[in-house]
């Protein structure tokens, strides 16, 4: 009788949290974001909440979209680039998320006073602060220091970014129940900070000009340094820096042998290449989008409020997410996920060649309809792969891990922005010619149908349950994280070397 009353409250408990964001239909659906927040906040600390919608809300999500819309001005109008050219330097500006791998390893490995995350949080926000209003204040930058700040506020958002990623990748391996809500409530902010960013770009290019919209900027990079402030750590007494040096081989080495391991390195070559074939011709669409004689010449205000509509579908995208295909496994929500996005992306194919306006459809309808639907799908791609990558990470090198699986995707994200240069450039699309936009359109949507083939690298069990082998997971809350790291990593080593 004893083991019983002991059970009834445990199976009175789970159903309850598994059936409280469904429940009630589409009620369930829109208070579902106010479950993650209290759930995580009871399960976790109010902190870590706060610190994800800062970073991923606010200088993630809210920069992103004043910046892309901003650069895309500042690009076009003052620096005088082509298309082509604004598409290969758009993918130079990430460069610093392609080496996130090097700030994962700093952050997992060499603490700063004592702290792992907060001293990274700090330098994040002041890098980014200080490029955004050097960028403000001076006048008739040439290209070259013009692209530099840009990178260093890239290399900003990428180190806050991988520091918060270890974060959310520690919760994972220690809740691995909350993983999916996680990336929920982290696509979520980023949904709801790039609506907000969409929404008022236009209208703040109009007002006050992109090098005015750089300034704004540099206030959510300073909401970073918040972060730092807040966020709750245990301290690292006794750590001895002469190490460092060994940590570095130490993690190198643990995700070497990580790499190695089937479950691991098949779903990393799905995740570049499907991200690295689908080409980037965004830069192409924009000047087409605000040409007075080819293209519709949309106005600033209208072009971030294409974003921003866009922007409620990656949002919608989160939502169906969490609701309706969490649960679902990994493989079969690609297979749908990437079918569609090839297929969405055909509807631009109405635009170039003004099919639309022949049907007596406006620009704007099939713009805004284009949006919603495109990032809808995307962010429905994307989020199972964030789900899988966070269950990829070896216990010891999460955030190190995890940044290195991300800067896969960033490199798949890097190619396919220049490929699309490339293809714009050999398509001759200029500044004034749009001739062959149409070709570029349909090329692209071909290629974002083949990662199709490729999906038997993917996982195909039970998206909730762990992926790595039981000798990678082995998290210990509660004591010196740094020791554990480098327990973990010898551990790792040590039954690789045992398995050959």
């Amino acid at each position: 009788m004893d083991e019983e009353d002991e059970r009834i409250p445990l199976q009175e408990k789970l159903p309850q949290k598994e059936k409280s964001p469904e429940k009630n239909g589409i009620l369930g659906v829109i208070f579902s974001p106010f479950n993650w927040l209290s759930r995580l906040s009871d399960e976790l600390h109010w902190s870590f909440v706060l610190g994800v919608v800062i970073v991923y809300g606010i200088n993630q999500g809210l920069c992103l979209g004043l910046s892309k819309v901003n650069t895309q001005y500042y690009m076009k109008d003052v620096q005088k680039l082509q298309p082509s050219e604004a598409q290969i330097y758009h993918g130079m500006i990430m460069i610093p998320w392609i080496v996130k791998p090097l700030w994962g390893i700093l952050t997992d490995t060499v603490p700063v006073a004592g702290r792992r995350r907060r001293p990274y949080f700090f330098f994040a926000g002041i890098i980014g602060a200080v490029s955004m209003i050097i960028l403000s204040i001076e006048t008739n930058l040439i290209l070259g220091l013009a692209l530099l700040l840009l990178i260093c506020g890239s290399a900003g958002a990428a180190i806050a970014d991988v520091t918060i990623d270890a974060c959310v990748t520690e919760n994972s391996i220690s809740h691995p129940s909350l993983a999916g809500e996680m990336q929920s409530l982290c696509g979520l902010c980023s949904s709801i900070g790039q609506l907000i960013g969409y929404t008022i770009s236009g209208f703040l290019v109009h007002l006050i000009g992109s090098k005015g919209v750089f300034g704004v900027l540099s206030v959510p990079a300073g909401l970073v340094i918040f972060v730092g402030l807040i966020i709750q750590e245990p301290l690292i007494r006794n750590f001895s820096y002469k190490r460092v040096s060994q940590k570095f081989v130490d993690a190198g080495r643990a995700m070497w042998t990580a790499l190695k391991c089937p479950v691991v390195w098949r779903p990393c070559l799905y995740m570049y290449l499907s991200l690295a074939v689908s080409l980037h011709i965004h830069e192409g669409m924009f000047y087409w989008y605000t040409d007075a004689h080819a293209g519709p010449a949309f106005s600033q205000e209208m072009v971030g409020s294409i974003s921003a509509v866009g922007a409620i579908g990656s949002l919608l995208g989160v939502l169906l997410y969490q609701n309706i295909f969490r649960k679902h496994p990994f493989r079969s929500v690609l297979f749908w996920a990437q079918l569609l996005y090839g297929a969405s992306s055909l509807i631009d194919l109405l635009l170039v060649l003004r099919i639309n306006l022949t049907l007596g459809i406006p620009d704007y309808v099939i713009v805004i309809f284009d949006a919603v639907v495109s990032h809808m799908i995307a962010r429905l791609k994307w989020m199972p792969l964030l789900v899988l990558s966070s269950k990829l990470c070896p216990a010891g090198i999460e955030g190190t891990f995890f940044a290195l699986l991300m800067s896969i995707d960033h490199i798949g994200y890097f190619t396919a922005s220049w490929g699309g240069g490339i293809l714009l450039h050999g398509l001759n699309v200029t500044r004034t010619s749009f001739d062959n936009l149409w070709l570029a359109v349909l090329v692209r949507s071909f290629f974002r149908v083949l990662p199709i083939v490729i999906l038997f690298l993917v996982p195909s069990g039970d998206p909730n349950l762990n992926i790595l082998p039981i000798e990678m997971l082995g998290a210990k809350k509660g004591e010196d994280l740094a020791d554990d790291s480098e327990m973990e990593m010898e551990a790792l080593l040590v039954n690789r070397a045992n398995q050959n």
